[in-house]
């Protein structure tokens, strides 16, 4: 008897712990918008697209400039001496300033335009590839976020079956020693126990590890989680039809969208090369004013003031074959872009099925799972009901126990799944964004 009395505080402690780890955890908990909101300011990843972005709206604007009229001032001051033979020319010294104003704007370019055109385009891509990386960062959020948990629950799974078998273990020793059972129940729950011991540092190891993978992914360290609140509510999936949500895709995913563009661009491509052949037209004017202390044949001081206007045309006649070869290539760019488009398309829908599938699948095994906790546990108070009244064997309340444990694992996991997995959907679809978390935040323990 006091051996008994002594094993209940060693299976009470793992439980003490981890209450004690839950109230410390939870007083500085964040939401999963809390460390969204840091990871947007801190990934490297993430900054780097916004980098991206702005360096590529800059770029385009660049080319806004050869549609536009170019301006210059020149000025000029130079001070002669002149020495002559001739005494009327001998020791004479004069002077000129003058400035010119130039303008110049281009009034037919096609190639020109053509690039500016290209610049607006590359801004449109720039905003979807900055709308892609916000949208992978929510998913790569939330899958390290719910990991964490996942991970958290794993550990405190095995730490609750580790108190479970200690306490089946000393059950078994007191059995053992009033003569009710034989030594195979006691090495048999010291062999579950060994093995629980094992589970618990190699699940404690994983929190770790994912624990450090969130806190690189915010910026911040120590991060905690919250849990979902009980009972977890799960919704289906709205659309119900896969073709809608793949037809979805093709209207809004960034990456159809980016390769339509990039199409698009490969087109003005083409018509930038074609305009080689093509003459150019500018208008051009300026206004000099000049002046003059004097010259070399005259004395006193005159000011000159110029103004002109005019017409410029060039009209390119034979460049060695080098405009007819340019435009060969970009009709080929032009191809390799329409068959990258159809390549994105056929991907993004196939990926979007298979998200859809994934989380039908998933929510399904949510069921089958809350199905299989309810038949687990009625199973483990069966077999502990039949071990105290001799008709079952220690194994096989050990084997129900790991049973029960397992099933609540995997029901957490898919759980989390499923909620990473409405958010992968709606990524594929295209229609993913930051508001889209606030259901999730919703259902999380205040």
């Amino acid at each position: 008897m006091n051996r008994s009395r002594q094993s209940r505080p060693l299976s009470l402690l793992p439980l003490l712990v981890a209450l004690g780890a839950g109230f410390a955890g939870a007083a500085q908990a964040q939401s999963l918008v809390d460390l969204f909101n840091a990871a947007k300011s801190y990934d490297a990843t993430y900054q780097s697209a916004k980098s991206q972005a702005v360096a590529t709206l800059a770029k385009g604007e660049q080319a806004r400039a050869g549609v536009l009229p170019t301006v210059g001032l020149g000025a000029g001051v130079n001070q002669t001496n002149q020495d002559s033979s001739l005494s009327s020319l001998n020791g004479r010294s004069f002077g000129s300033q003058s400035a010119t104003l130039s303008a110049s704007q281009p009034l037919y370019r096609p190639g020109n335009q053509a690039s500016y055109e290209q610049g607006k385009k590359a801004a449109d891509i720039a905003q979807l590839q900055l709308l892609a990386a916000e949208q992978d960062l929510i998913v790569r959020t939330s899958q390290a976020y719910f990991d964490v948990l996942a991970s958290t629950d794993s550990l405190t799974f095995v730490r609750s079956q580790k108190a479970a078998v200690a306490e089946q273990l000393a059950s078994a020793k007191r059995n053992f020693e009033v003569g009710t059972s034989t030594i195979v129940d006691t090495r048999d729950a010291q062999a579950r126990y060994d093995l629980t011991v094992a589970q618990e540092l190699a699940a404690d190891n994983d929190l770790r590890v994912k624990s450090l993978a969130l806190d690189q992914l915010v910026g911040k360290s120590g991060t905690a989680p919250k849990p979902l609140r009980a009972p977890v509510v799960l919704s289906e999936v709205q659309p119900t039809d896969v073709n809608q949500w793949v037809q979805q895709s093709e209207a809004l995913n960034p990456v159809i969208k980016q390769s339509e563009i990039a199409l698009e661009v490969a087109k003005l491509e083409t018509r930038k090369a074609e305009s080689g052949n093509k003459p150019t037209l500018d208008l051009n004017g300026s206004y000099s004013m000049a002046n003059n202390n004097g010259s070399s044949q005259l004395s006193g001081t005159y000011t000159t003031n110029v103004a002109s206007v005019g017409l410029s045309f060039n009209l390119p006649l034979f460049a060695g074959y080098s405009i007819q070869i340019r435009v060969k290539e970009t009709l080929a760019l032009e191809d390799k872009a329409r068959s990258d488009l159809d390549a994105a398309k056929r991907t993004v829908a196939q990926g979007t099925r298979t998200a859809f599938f994934g989380l039908q699948s998933g929510l399904s095994q949510v069921k089958a799972y809350e199905a299989a906790e309810a038949s687990t546990q009625s199973a483990l108070d069966a077999n502990k009901l039949g071990y105290q009244v001799g008709v079952k064997i220690n194994i096989d309340v050990l084997n129900a126990q790991s049973q029960l444990f397992d099933t609540k694992a995997k029901l957490a996991k898919a759980r989390y799944d499923v909620l990473v997995g409405g958010l992968k959907l709606r990524q594929a679809s295209g229609v993913l964004k930051d508001d889209d978390l606030q259901p999730i935040n919703a259902q999380l323990a205040p």
